[in-house]
């Protein structure tokens, strides 16, 4: 491994939480994120990582290059984050470094209907 290759934290099983009907996106998230506090360290990782050489960042990209690292390096099923996280993961990326607030774009949240 070279110095420009990254090293993740482990990347551990997905705990599947059971969500009760109707909660939010962000309701959710949180629900998730207490099942699986090894996303959000390993997002980091690769923020990290990719922020040193870049001054702008995509969660999307974050989102799909864990999804493969986690193809490549588990030996389970690649990751199935849900896409409704992406922004409460940027989110809680910058309130963990301030530093990153430019770096990554963020919108107003416009919750939208739970079915």
């Amino acid at each position: 491994m070279t110095t420009d290759q990254l090293e993740l934290p482990i990347l551990e099983p997905l705990a599947e939480p059971d969500y009760t009907p109707g909660l939010s996106i962000p309701e959710r998230f949180a629900i998730f994120h207490a099942a699986n506090p090894h996303v959000a360290r390993a997002l980091e990782a690769l923020a990290a990582q990719w922020l040193v050489r870049n001054r702008r960042a995509s969660i999307n990209a974050l989102f799909e290059r864990l999804r493969w690292e986690s193809g490549m390096t588990t030996t389970g099923d690649a990751y199935e984050l849900n896409n409704d996280f992406r922004a409460d993961y940027a989110r809680l990326l910058i309130d963990r470094h301030p530093e990153w607030a430019a770096a990554f774009s963020l919108r107003r949240r416009r919750e939208r209907p739970h079915p």
